[in-house]
């Protein structure tokens, strides 16, 4: 049987990429304390929380929205402070929606290893969904194809983000403004 070969030549970047250091014990504690929202991929911060790029996504542009505070449990947290992870997690879809162009979202939290959460610190999912994303590959070769690494979509969605957020209409207007 001549079995097809899929060549992502790309994916070797990725799969070479660094995680996070072996040190780390408390990740999503450790990595705003970096100095380095490039290297920690923390593309936005607010007052309680802030966003950043899951290292291991379900679909390019997966972003977390994460507390500060080493919590686990949504009522854990104080009004003010789920308050801002919404507003971070808002954040988050709009910038995928102006700079990724999906066709729709998943938002959520995974509580507990049951649910799949993988990091005992309360996280919100933003996953940016196309039509037709799921395919073959996940079911039979238990393999998830990323088109874009890290880095260039850190690059995007880090970018003018005051820019990617304008209505339509200005976001072209300030464009053509900056090419003249």
């Amino acid at each position: 049987m001549n079995t097809p070969q899929l060549h992502a030549y790309w994916r070797m970047a990725y799969i070479q990429a660094p995680r996070y250091p072996k040190e780390f014990k408390r990740p999503f504690t450790e990595l705003p304390a970096l100095g380095d929202d490039r290297a920690a991929l923390i593309i936005h911060r607010s007052k309680h929380s802030y966003l950043l790029l899951n290292r291991y996504p379900y679909n390019p542009g997966h972003l977390l929205a994460v507390p500060y505070r080493d919590v686990t449990e949504l009522d854990e947290l104080t009004v003010a402070e789920r308050a801002d992870l919404m507003e971070e997690m808002t954040l988050g879809r709009r910038l995928l929606a102006a700079a990724l162009k999906p066709n729709g979202f998943n938002l959520g939290f995974n509580l507990g290893s049951a649910a799949g959460g993988s990091i005992a610190h309360l996280h919100g999912h933003v996953v940016p969904r196309w039509n037709g994303d799921n395919n073959f590959m996940p079911v039979i070769g238990h393999t998830r194809i990323l088109p874009q690494s890290l880095a260039a979509i850190w690059e995007q969605l880090s970018g003018d983000r005051a820019t990617l957020l304008l209505p339509k209409k200005k976001r072209a207007a300030r464009k053509s403004r900056r090419t003249r």
